[in-house]
């Protein structure tokens, strides 16, 4: 394993990517989601450090209670959440998904989505339990967690 080189940069330039307007989302009348998503982890760093990992999710909550203030004048329903993946750092994202023209896939439903689950330790500290709901999934062999905000309106 190299070692990772350019950490303050790095982070610098992760905070950043946390604001919103560093994506162009079309929140107008007419915006739309089909499951979009971001990986802020994209290269998987957090696979080799817990202290990065955990740097990771606590971006994602930031660009999560951004995207949730940005959409509450969107006008239509929406669902919003972070999907994080234990076994795979860099497949945590995340997701707006709203009703769209590709497909009749609004609200999404997830099989199997345990609401009642503990909550992991490495993460269970970032996670304020009057702010979110956590659930659990299996996808495959992965155990799959998913963030929400305890006020969006259509859970998964």
């Amino acid at each position: 394993m190299e070692k990772f080189r350019g950490k303050k940069r790095y982070f610098s330039n992760l905070w950043r990517q946390t604001n919103v307007e560093e994506y162009d989302l079309d929140f107008g009348d007419e915006g739309w989601f089909d499951l979009w998503h971001t990986h802020l982890d994209f290269l998987g760093y957090g696979n080799n450090s817990l202290k990065i990992r955990r740097e990771h999710i606590k971006a994602h909550l930031a660009l999560y209670r951004n995207l949730l203030k940005n959409l509450q004048p969107l006008g239509k329903p929406y669902q919003c959440w972070i999907e994080l993946i234990d076994e795979e750092a860099a497949l945590d994202a995340v997701y707006i998904h709203t009703p769209n023209p590709n497909e009749d896939n609004f609200p999404l439903k997830i099989d199997k989505l345990n609401w009642d689950c503990d909550v992991p330790k490495y993460f269970k500290d970032l996670i304020n339990p009057n702010e979110f709901n956590v659930g659990h999934y299996m996808w495959g062999s992965k155990n799959c967690y998913i963030i929400q905000s305890q006020n969006n309106k259509i859970e998964l």
